[in-house]
């Protein structure tokens, strides 16, 4: 398959400026994904599809421009130019005007680390793998249905503008899911788990899969046979999944520079203020262990480690170009889309809160009466970020009581205010973790993007957990 060269897209670059655009970029993509599903015992699907094409950006006469085309001769990328340039001019009627931050230039190559590519892997033993997991799942007396996912990426894309930047970045990302539905007495419960890693098919060779399915069905049918929690406030630790959750979704929506220069965000004007607890440090990071990675964003600005709280103040948005010079701040590295045919949003990465030096054992010991919540197996939510509201439905959990794990309870939903909340932590613990998904992402306005989040067990005071049946 032909991929386009960097003199390829250097020359387009160089034609929009000889049509009198002060700025333009060319955005290559070239994006293969790989999908198995095993649904009770059936293979219902097997493919490997494929995203490729280019994305053009302009700026004339303060305007930006947009187009992109999936064919790839010379006549058609020049013919994308052309329509961005139009897209431009028909902004002077009624569109707003865009300013960039001048950056330094850029050029680099990255292939995140892999050791053996999915493509290259025999298909049946991909499929054994997930018939086994399957057959497993359903040896757990009270398992109704299993579905077994598989998914693996491949993400290429090359970023040329006018201003001399050259990146070249390709990430591989892979994983597998379980999806369980448990049959008890009439109850049913349902629960999703997964484990992705920016890595090749070696991921998967290293994990003991049977025992992932084998656990998880287990605890999907011990959830079915577990009381709904009794609704109330309580003293809650939250596990690393769930810290991530309501990180990313509750306060980094927040954090935006689009949704903050729009007047959608509850952090608007309070720069410098404290919005947290002293022990709530908040990072977005594209490199970090775990995570996915994003060494640069879609406008090629390198992606360094933003601290947007520390010790419970505001220090930072994130930021594009754009948002960056009309908010007065720094490029972060978070301009960011979903395919080459997509236009530029502000988007976090690796989303999670830095840790300190609790450990697990010591806050259930130290909570008399809470509950401990798991994310394993939670079902989403809504968030509202110019309000700071939030409600999640969370996975399987534990009451504390005396001091102690105690039994499992079922169908525990959090709400609350996010600042709140941040401001009633009280203990942070030292055990980071950070995760990513293949089979899912980050949605906004329509557009999905690979993301992570995480964080250390944390304990929060007050919390509002409601109960009932899903």
């Amino acid at each position: 398959m032909y991929a386009l060269s960097v003199g390829d897209l250097s020359r387009i670059v160089r034609f929009g400026e000889e049509r009198g655009a002060e700025f333009v970029e060319a955005r290559y993509q070239d994006m293969l994904y790989e999908a198995i599903v095993v649904d009770n015992g059936v293979i219902r699907a097997f493919n490997i599809s494929y995203t490729r094409g280019v994305g053009i950006r302009v700026v004339a006469g303060r305007y930006a421009g947009y187009a992109s085309t999936n064919k790839l001769d010379l006549e058609s990328l020049k013919n994308a130019v052309e329509r961005a340039l139009k897209a431009a001019k028909s902004m002077e009627v009624a569109g707003s005007t865009i300013a960039l931050y001048s950056r330094k230039t850029v050029k680099d190559k990255i292939v995140s680390h892999y050791n053996v590519d999915s493509i290259d892997v025999d298909p049946s033993e991909k499929i054994e793998l997930l018939m086994d997991m399957y057959k497993v799942s359903r040896e757990v007396d009270g398992i109704a249905s299993s579905t077994i996912r598989y998914g693996f990426e491949r993400d290429h894309r090359i970023y040329v503008s006018s201003s001399g930047d050259y990146v070249d970045i390709t990430v591989r990302l892979i994983g597998i899911g379980v999806y369980l539905v448990a049959s008890v007495e009439g109850v049913m419960e349902r629960l999703w788990d997964s484990k992705s890693r920016v890595a090749g098919w070696e991921f998967i060779r290293d994990i003991d899969w049977i025992s992932f399915a084998r656990e998880n069905a287990e605890l999907v049918v011990q959830a079915a046979k577990a009381p709904v929690v009794k609704p109330g406030r309580y003293t809650a630790v939250l596990d690393n999944e769930i810290v991530g959750l309501m990180l990313h979704e509750a306060f980094g929506h927040a954090t935006e520079g689009d949704i903050v220069d729009a007047g959608g965000s509850i952090l608007e004007n309070k720069l410098g203020e404290k919005i947290a607890s002293d022990l709530v440090t908040v990072v977005d990071d594209g490199r970090v262990e775990g995570g996915y990675y994003v060494p640069y964003d879609d406008e090629g600005t390198p992606k360094r480690k933003v601290v947007t709280v520390k010790n419970g103040v505001l220090k930072s948005y994130l930021h594009s170009l754009a948002t960056a010079k009309k908010l007065g701040g720094t490029p972060t590295g978070n301009a960011r889309v979903m395919d080459y045919s997509r236009v530029l949003l502000v988007r976090q990465t690796n989303t999670y809160m830095e840790p300190r030096d609790w450990s697990l054992e010591e806050m259930i010991r130290d909570t008399r009466e809470g509950i401990y919540v798991r994310g394993k197996g939670a079902m989403g939510g809504q968030v509202d970020p110019s309000m700071g509201t939030f409600t999640f439905t969370v996975g399987p959990s534990y009451m504390i009581r005396n001091g102690e794990k105690a039994e499992l309870v079922r169908g525990v939903m959090l709400s609350g205010n996010i600042l709140e909340t941040l401001m009633n932590v009280d203990a942070v613990g030292k055990d980071l973790v950070v995760h990513t998904s293949v089979f899912g992402g980050c949605g906004k306005d329509g557009q999905r993007v690979r993301v992570g989040g995480g964080g250390p067990h944390i304990r929060v005071r007050d919390l509002a957990i409601g109960g009932g049946s899903r």
